[in-house]
């Protein structure tokens, strides 16, 4: 493909020979000859001089490049798109399998593939093109919407519904009872988790999540939320749109995260509690009570610069304990 038909996809300006071929995509460090690459930092400079790519795609030109350049206002959204185009396949269309079980009272959409070994309950509507790979459990009256993709061995419990263009990566689990108990006759009775979960449209879901059904109501998923691998979504959770959730965090029941936040890795967010739009909680962090928009850091959440100094602090005290004991010792030697 010439580097002219790659700006009309990605909508970009070329600076350079635009007769030139490519044929891949790929990071800076990793380009062959014929690739084409992106550059997303002035920090990586030095070694785009380096690379053996045949052009850059960049936001503003960039002097001292003798390879071509491609300008577009969002490189890295350039490079996602030419990843799909060069590499990503399409799932292939092959009709309900017959070893797949699909119950008589299912409504199947046009074009939906259904692989061996999955179990289609009563009364689920499965919408157009969407594809369910092997092992996948779909419980009674559960909805889910068109072009979506069940990776193997997910669980869709009973009354769940799933908009359009969801992804859930293999092993997890949507609909699982929610964690509650109360403390009667010296034990923990359990309470019937009766609600469902609204998954939104375009959510991407990893491997190994668990998404609880609401005690009653819905647990909710923001349509263009993003969940990475390994996470815990609690009942009655609700997570507004194109919220960010990173490896491991756990949500706490009943709680609320604002559209736009970022929980990173192992982050922690207690029951109740109220994450406002827009909020970054760092790695390992911890969130409780209500939590106004910004950048938080530590178990016990500050923000995030008053961490940092706290941190600096921190790796000082057996230096300051010292001293302080010294100080102590010269004011008992002056009494």
């Amino acid at each position: 493909m010439k580097l002219k038909d790659i700006a009309t996809i990605i909508n970009g300006e070329i600076i350079g020979d635009g007769e030139i071929e490519i044929n891949g995509v790929a990071g800076i460090s990793d380009a062959k000859d014929g690739d084409i690459t992106f550059l997303s930092g002035s920090k990586l400079l030095k070694e785009l001089k380096n690379s053996r790519a045949a052009a850059v795609i960049v936001k503003e030109p960039v002097e001292g490049i003798e390879k071509p350049q491609l300008i577009t206002k969002n490189p890295q959204h350039a490079f996602a798109k030419l990843l799909s185009h060069f590499y990503v396949k399409p799932h292939p269309r092959k009709g309900i399998h017959k070893n797949t079980y699909v119950s008589d009272k299912a409504v199947i959409g046009q074009n939906v593939t259904i692989y061996p070994f999955a179990y289609i309950s009563d009364d689920v509507s499965i919408g157009s093109e969407t594809v369910i790979y092997p092992g996948v459990f779909v419980g009674e009256a559960s909805l889910i919407g068109e072009n979506c993709v069940i990776h193997p061995n997910v669980t869709i419990r009973e009354g769940v519904s799933i908009g359009s263009r969801v992804i859930i990566h293999a092993g997890s689990v949507v609909g699982s009872d929610g964690f509650g108990y109360v403390f009667e006759e010296g034990m923990h009775q359990k309470i019937p988790q009766v609600g469902g979960v609204v998954i939104e449209d375009d959510v991407e879901i990893g491997a190994n999540v668990t998404i609880d059904r609401a005690t009653t109501g819905n647990t909710v998923i923001g349509k263009g939320t993003k969940i990475d691998n390994l996470v815990q979504i609690g009942h009655n959770v609700n997570i507004g749109k194109n919220v960010i959730l990173v490896a491991q965090v756990g949500i706490g029941g009943s709680s609320k995260i604002g559209a736009g936040a970022i929980l990173g890795g192992q982050a922690g967010v207690a029951d109740h509690a109220i994450v406002e739009a827009g909020t970054m909680v760092g790695a390992k962090g911890g969130a409780m009570g209500e939590m106004k928009k910004g950048i938080y850091s530590g178990i016990l959440p500050m923000p995030h610069r008053e961490w940092l100094k706290a941190m600096a602090v921190f790796a000082k005290l057996p230096e300051l304990n010292k001293k302080i004991k010294e100080l102590e010792d010269k004011i008992k030697e002056e009494k």
